[in-house]
């Protein structure tokens, strides 16, 4: 995940691979814990119904 994460964060992540990473951050409850926006991204994609 890790590595992910630091895809997500140069750039690197298509549209999907950003959903499916921000769907397993909240699954695992880091989002929560990470910096706020994370938080604050995946929050926008709970109320948009990307993830759940």
């Amino acid at each position: 995940m890790v590595n992910d994460i630091i895809a997500y964060e140069n750039g690197e992540m298509n549209e999907e691979e950003v959903i499916i990473l921000f769907q397993e951050l909240v699954d695992t409850g880091m989002v929560w814990v990470l910096q706020g926006h994370y938080g604050r991204t995946a929050q926008a994609l709970l109320d948009a119904g990307e993830i759940s």
